[in-house]
Parts: structure tokens; C-alpha cells; sequence
């Protein structure tokens, strides 16, 4: 039986190494390299800011840098091993879970008509059948082609076209699926004509989809509290998640150990004997400085990684600038096991300029640090083809 303590270094190689980013890579980002990253993954997050590259781009990109966003376009339209729905958040999801989302269309289904009925614009249930209708005889169709795009009398996702809404109303209960996209515009077809056939047909039961979901959580995690479970795939409840927990644990597939946490309390929390075992062999850590998606599945969950590497970030896009303590769009960088400081660097025409970077309390940046981070910088810039680098003066905020 392996210890019921997992201290702090322990726990953060563990996670980190669950999340490929504790060695160096191997692979080419491509084929069946990228698919095998995407499922060891569960998903990763579809954002449009693009500061740099696109959320999925760059998370995909921090763990094969030969990758190219051509390959995940590949994945999803050509060879139809990955499809875009939603886990917490919209995301590219490996195709053989699509049978596990029956469950979410169902229960996404049945929030959104109690949600959707009050505030958005009234009219979109009616539209069903019309917009059914017209993907059927045209085939893949984006929002403008049903008058989706048409200009509200104010703004917002909330004030969307009834057209948009019932799009993504069908979309969200899984009567339609994303084809493919052109940029970050998305074109909507009949969901069998997207998914293939086998995982058309492959039904589960609630019951077991809930297994396989928190099982799969545990396993991309290494360990979590029931919450977490839950809120990784954000399939099951809380209280499904709780329940699942207590009967795992006493049919012997889960223990409960305390966790270290990066300020030296413990926290409760659940694991698996193979899990735990696998510890003492993890690879010591890359030394490679790696600047990271603030959509990254490893920060996907912020308090957790709080908690567990003693770094506080939040995105501050809506923050008035005035009131911003870093900048609009900030990136956290890691080095090794550790979170080392965040870093605000963006695309202008064929320069990547950085503003500032910020290193965490107690971090030195040495000439080995900074030449690390330096490195990095230019293989982001050859990731987006870019020609320069350009320092702003007293970008390195020691």
C-alpha cells in the first residue's frame, strides 16, 4: 500500500507528468502522435483570443513543438478523430468519447430549455425544424447563412439572432455537430454526417458513462477531490461525483490520501494505487522553460493550481487597463515542476514583442533562466513565423 502522504514535489511531477509537460517531448504532432496527445489530454480548450496563436494551438504546441495547427485542422475534418463540443468550456474532444456525451447532450439539453426561455431573445425554439431542414438540403452552414449574424438591437451572445441561439441549441443537444471551421467560423452539419458511424451507434448507460468519466478524470489528474472529478469533463454532478467516490473506495479501486499542498498544508484528497506507485518512477523534469495557454488544461482549474504550485493568476481582459496589476493577456511560464513567473508577449505583423516578464517571489533569473526563456521565445516565434524579437526596455521586471 503506498504512503497516505503525497508531499508537494511528488504531487506537482505526478499532475504535471499526467498532462505531458514534466519531460522532454518526443513525437511529430501530427496523425496519430497528436491524436494520442489530444486523448492522453481529454480535451483541450477552443478560446478566439489570439494574442499569440489560438488556445488549442498553443496547448497542443507546449507539448510537440513540430506541431502545426494544419494537423488538428487534419484531425477534425479529414480524418474525423476528434469533434468540438463543450467540457467546462468549448473544446476538441478525442472521437471516442462521443458516445460518453450522449449524457451531456441530454442534461445541456434540458438546462438550456429552462435557461435559454427566459433571457435570450424570444422565437429560437420555433426555428428547429427550419434550420434542420436547411443544413440537411445545403449542407454544412454557419450562422450568417441563417441569419444568425444579423445585428441585434444591442450586443451580446445573450441578444444573439433566434437563428444563432436554435444553432446552438441544436449543436449543444447533439442533433447538429461541427464540421469544420474556416478561421474561427463555424460550420454546422448534421450530426451523421460528421461522426462516424461506430460511435454514432455505440450506446451507454448513464451509469457506466459516469464511471468512465470520473475514472478518466482520475486518471489525467492523479488526484483530486470529488469536486474536481466532477468539474474535469463536467459530465457527472458533484453529488454523482461524491457518491461514485464512496463506492469506489470501498470496492477497493480508490484510496484517500493527504496531498501537500505548495504552503505546506495537507489536503484530502482521492487517488488509485497505480497512480501512486507510478511515482517513483517519474523522469526528472525537463529544464526546458515552457510559456503556457492561459486555457491550459494544467491551469485549466485555477484554485487547484493555486493550491498546488502557489501561483495566483487570473486573466485580465476584463479588468479596466488602469486596474490591471500585469496586462491584458498574460502568460504563465513554467520551468521544470514550478511555475516561474508570467510574461506578456504578443504578435505585431512579423514581431514578437515582449512587454514585460514577471518572475515569481523567491525566483532568481540567472543568465541560464533567462537565456531558457529566451529560447522558448524563439521557438514561439518560428512556431508563428515570425522573423523578430523585440524587447521592450525593462521588460525583465526582476
Amino acid at each position: 500500500m503506498p504512503d497516505a502522504l503525497l508531499n508537494n514535489r511528488d504531487a506537482r511531477r505526478l499532475f504535471l507528468h499526467r498532462h505531458q509537460l514534466l519531460c522532454r517531448e518526443t513525437g511529430s504532432g501530427k496523425g496519430a502522435d497528436l491524436s494520442g496527445v489530444l486523448t492522453d489530454l481529454g480535451f483541450v480548450q477552443v478560446d478566439s483570443v489570439n494574442t499569440l496563436a489560438r488556445a488549442h494551438d498553443f496547448i497542443l504546441w507546449s507539448r510537440r513543438s513540430r506541431y502545426q495547427p494544419e494537423a488538428l485542422n487534419k484531425l477534425i475534418a479529414s480524418e474525423r478523430n476528434a469533434f468540438e463540443h463543450w467540457t467546462h468550456d468549448a473544446a476538441i474532444i478525442p472521437m471516442q468519447f462521443f458516445p460518453m456525451w450522449r449524457l451531456k447532450f441530454a442534461r445541456d439539453e434540458a438546462r438550456m430549455k429552462q435557461r435559454w426561455s427566459s433571457w435570450r431573445r424570444d422565437g429560437w425554439a420555433s426555428q428547429f425544424d427550419e434550420i434542420l431542414s436547411h443544413v440537411e438540403k445545403h449542407g454544412p452552414t454557419t450562422s450568417s447563412d441563417v441569419r444568425g449574424d444579423t445585428p441585434a438591437s444591442s450586443g451580446g451572445w445573450w441578444n444573439w439572432h433566434p437563428s444563432k441561439t436554435a444553432l446552438e441549441f441544436l449543436w449543444r443537444s447533439g442533433r447538429l455537430a461541427i464540421s469544420h471551421r474556416e478561421g474561427f467560423r463555424k460550420f454546422y452539419d448534421l450530426t451523421e454526417r460528421v461522426i462516424p458511424e461506430p460511435f454514432q451507434h455505440s450506446q451507454m448507460h448513464e451509469a457506466e458513462i459516469i464511471d468512465w468519466a470520473m475514472s478518466a478524470s482520475m486518471d489525467r489528474l492523479g488526484f483530486a477531490t470529488h469536486g474536481e472529478l466532477a468539474a474535469f469533463f463536467d459530465i457527472a454532478t458533484r453529488e454523482e461525483a461524491k457518491q461514485w467516490c464512496i463506492e469506489a473506495k470501498a470496492a477497493g479501486r480508490l484510496v484517500e490520501i493527504d496531498v501537500e499542498m505548495a504552503d505546506g498544508t495537507l489536503r484530502r484528497c482521492y487517488s488509485t494505487e497505480a497512480l501512486l506507485n507510478s511515482v517513483s518512477d517519474l523522469p526528472e523534469p525537463s529544464s526546458r522553460v515552457r510559456i503556457l495557454s492561459p486555457f491550459d488544461p494544467a491551469l485549466r482549474d485555477r484554485a487547484r493550481a493555486e493550491k498546488l504550485f502557489g501561483f495566483y493568476y487570473r486573466i485580465e481582459i476584463f479588468v479596466p487597463a488602469p486596474k490591471r496589476q500585469y496586462g491584458y493577456y498574460v502568460f504563465p511560464v513554467m520551468q521544470g515542476d514550478r511555475l516561474i513567473g508570467r510574461i506578456d508577449a504578443k504578435r505585431e505583423d512579423k514581431k514578437l514583442v515582449i512587454t514585460a516578464f514577471w518572475p515569481e517571489q523567491n525566483i532568481k533569473m540567472g543568465k541560464n533562466r533567462i537565456a531558457a526563456l529566451q529560447t522558448e521565445l524563439e521557438r514561439i516565434a518560428s512556431f508563428l513565423k515570425l522573423t523578430e524579437l523585440s524587447y521592450l526596455p525593462d521588460w525583465l521586471r526582476n
